[in-house]
């Protein structure tokens, strides 16, 4: 997505518009040996994620989560685990370009635990306007959408993979 295209996320939202699309997503929750998330602040809405991103046709979920990463945050990764399928119809995410709705998504996240094996912190300026570790009791400080928190709420447990 371009700096032109917007995203606006809603939330058990009755008044959301209808999904048009669904699509498959792969996301990484990253820790550090200190115990720190790997985050990053979308320039499309200004609110803090873990590195996610749209799975291309020819990769697998893996190879998704592994590029979006290294696209967003400059680090590479090898997925380790699973932190679970995120799918629930109470999230639905609109795309606009300037004042014209481009797509109406009602996403399906793969949520994959990954390790940092390579690289450094460098944002790609279209993705991020800034990647950071930040330790799990500072998580609340920082604007994440609900369905993102869910995800490394999830991840932060090391319960079982979750599948909504």
């Amino acid at each position: 997505m371009g700096q032109a295209t917007r995203r606006i996320d809603h939330w058990q939202d009755p008044d959301a518009p209808k999904p048009t699309s669904r699509k498959t997503s792969a996301s990484t929750f990253v820790q550090d040996v200190e115990g720190r998330v790997l985050l990053l602040k979308r320039v499309d809405n200004d609110l803090w994620t873990i590195p996610t991103g749209g799975v291309k046709k020819g990769e697998t979920v893996g190879e998704g989560g592994v590029r979006e990463c290294r696209e967003e945050t400059g680090l590479d990764v090898e997925v380790i685990g699973l932190v679970g399928v995120f799918s629930t119809p109470d999230h639905v995410i609109v795309y606009m370009h300037g004042d014209k709705v481009d797509e109406v998504r009602q996403p399906i996240n793969i949520c994959l635990r990954a390790r940092v094996v390579g690289g450094q912190i460098t944002p790609e300026p279209d993705e991020a306007a800034e990647v950071r570790w930040v330790a799990p009791e500072e998580l609340g400080s920082y604007p994440i959408h609900p369905a993102l928190m869910a995800r490394i709420r999830h991840g932060l447990s090391g319960a079982a993979p979750y599948v909504s």
